[in-house]
C-alpha cells in the first residue's frame, strides 16, 4: 500500500481545507447546533457546485467518478471542522446504499438530483433495541395489492426530518433460524401518507429522528434491491460507513491535536511552558500515537474498498480501534489543557461531542471486536 495522497487527492483535501476553513467556522457549527435544519441550503449549494455529492457517482450520474478513498479523505476534512448537516446521511448512508443495489431506473432517477444538490437521503435501520444486528429489525413489510405495507418505528435516522427520501430496512419474510433472512429495502418518501418523524436533541449536536410508519403504502417499483436480500447490501453499506465515520473522526483528534499543543507551548506555570513538564509530554506522545495508527488503519481499510479486495476485516478493525483511540485522543486533550478546555467558549468540547457519538455510531469498539473475533473463526 502507497500510504502517501495521489496528487489529485490532495489538491481535494488542500482545497476542501480551505474552503471549510472559511465557510464552516466553530462559530457556525455552534449556531447549527440550535437551527432545527441543522445545516443551510447555501452551504449545501456551494459544497455540491464543488462537485462534493456525486464524489462516488459515474459521469452519467453527473458524478465525479471518484473512489471511496477520495471519500475519505473530504470526510476528514469535514471531521476536522465538525461539518453540520447532512452529508453524511446523503452520500454515505443513502447514496451508497442506492448505488450497492439501485437498477439502473432508480440509479438515473435519484443520483443526478443527489449530485446537483437537489435531493437528500438517508437510510433508516435500527428499530428500538438500538442494534447493528439483523436480529434488531422487526419492521414489517406486507404485500397487499401489489403494493408494500409498512407498520412500525425506525430510531436514531440521521436528518430524516430534511430528508426527501428514506431508505427502510424491513421484513418482507419471517426468519427461519437465520435473522438475515426476509429482510428487503424500500424507498420511502419523507412527505409520503403515513410517514412521521419526530426530532430528537443529542449530544452532538446532529439530527437523529424517530421515524413512525402507519400504513405506508410502497410500490413495488420502490423496492431497491432483490426482495428478502437486503441484508447482504445493508452489511456491506454499513461496513463501508463505519470506515467513513472513522475518516471522519481521525479529522476530529487531528484538529484536537491542533488545539492543546500550540496551547501547551504557551501557557506557563511555575515560569515554565506546561508543555515541559514529563507527565503532559507524555500524555502528548500518547495522543500522537492514538492519532496515527488511527489515521493508518483507517486510511488502509479505505484502500482496500477502493481496489476492490476484501475489507470486512479490517472494517471492523478500523472502527473497533478509532472508536476507542479517538475518545481517549480528545479526553487527552482535555486532561492536559484543563479546565479552559471544558469551558462552553472554547471549541475542543465541540470535538469532545463528536468523538463521543462517532463511538457509538454502527457498533462501539467491543462489537466490532466481537466481528473481528467471528471471521477469524473464533
Amino acid at each position: 500500500m502507497d500510504f502517501g495522497f495521489s496528487e489529485e487527492q490532495q489538491i481535494l483535501r488542500d482545497s476542501a481545507h480551505g474552503f471549510l476553513g472559511k465557510e464552516c467556522p466553530s462559530k457556525f457549527v455552534r449556531e447549527m447546533a440550535s437551527d432545527e435544519k441543522g445545516y443551510t441550503p447555501e452551504l449545501w449549494k456551494k459544497m455540491s457546485e464543488l462537485g462534493w455529492m456525486g464524489i462516488l457517482f459515474p459521469e452519467k450520474y453527473g458524478g465525479y467518478e471518484g473512489n471511496f478513498l477520495d471519500l475519505a479523505v473530504l470526510l476528514y476534512e469535514m471531521g476536522y471542522v465538525c461539518l453540520p448537516g447532512p452529508y453524511f446521511s446523503t452520500i454515505v448512508h443513502g447514496a451508497m446504499t442506492i448505488l450497492e443495489a439501485g437498477n439502473e431506473e432508480q440509479k438515473s432517477e435519484i443520483l443526478p438530483r443527489v449530485a446537483n444538490g437537489e435531493e437528500l437521503l438517508t437510510l433508516a435501520w435500527t428499530e428500538t433495541g438500538a442494534s447493528y444486528t439483523p436480529q434488531g429489525i422487526s419492521l414489517k413489510a406486507e404485500l397487499d395489492n401489489g403494493d408494500f405495507v409498512l407498520n412500525g418505528m425506525k430510531l436514531f435516522v440521521p436528518d430524516a426530518h430534511v430528508a426527501d427520501k428514506i431508505i427502510c430496512v424491513a421484513r418482507t419474510g419471517e426468519p427461519s433460524g437465520d435473522y438475515e433472512q426476509g429482510l428487503s429495502l424500500f424507498i420511502v418518501g419523507r412527505k409520503d401518507p403515513g410517514v412521521s418523524v419526530d426530532l430528537h436533541n443529542t449530544i452532538a449536536g446532529d439530527r437523529q429522528c424517530a421515524v413512525n410508519l402507519d400504513q405506508v403504502r410502497v410500490p413495488r417499483r420502490n423496492l431497491l434491491g432483490k426482495i428478502e436480500m437486503g441484508w447482504s447490501v445493508l452489511n456491506a453499506v454499513l461496513q463501508k460507513a463505519s470506515v467513513a465515520k472513522c475518516a471522519q473522526m481521525i479529522g476530529c483528534g487531528q484538529r484536537a491535536m491542533d488545539l492543546a499543543v500550540p496551547y501547551l507551548k504557551e501557557r506557563e506555570q511555575f515560569g515554565r511552558p506546561v508543555g515541559s513538564f514529563q507527565a503532559v509530554k507524555h500524555h502528548c506522545a500518547n495522543m500522537l500515537t492514538l492519532l496515527e495508527t488511527s489515521r493508518f488503519i483507517t486510511f488502509e481499510a479505505a484502500w482496500r474498498i477502493s481496489e476492490g479486495l476484501s475489507f470486512e476485516m479490517e472494517a471492523s478493525m478500523c472502527k473497533a480501534w478509532v472508536s476507542d483511540s479517538c475518545r481517549q485522543l480528545v479526553a487527552l486533550a482535555h486532561q492536559v489543557m484543563g479546565g479552559i478546555g471544558f469551558m462552553e467558549e472554547h471549541d475542543l468540547h465541540l470535538y469532545f461531542r463528536q468523538a463521543k457519538a462517532g463511538e457509538l455510531v454502527f457498533g462501539d469498539g467491543r462489537f466490532h471486536r466481537e466481528l473481528v473475533a467471528q471471521q477469524m473463526g473464533l
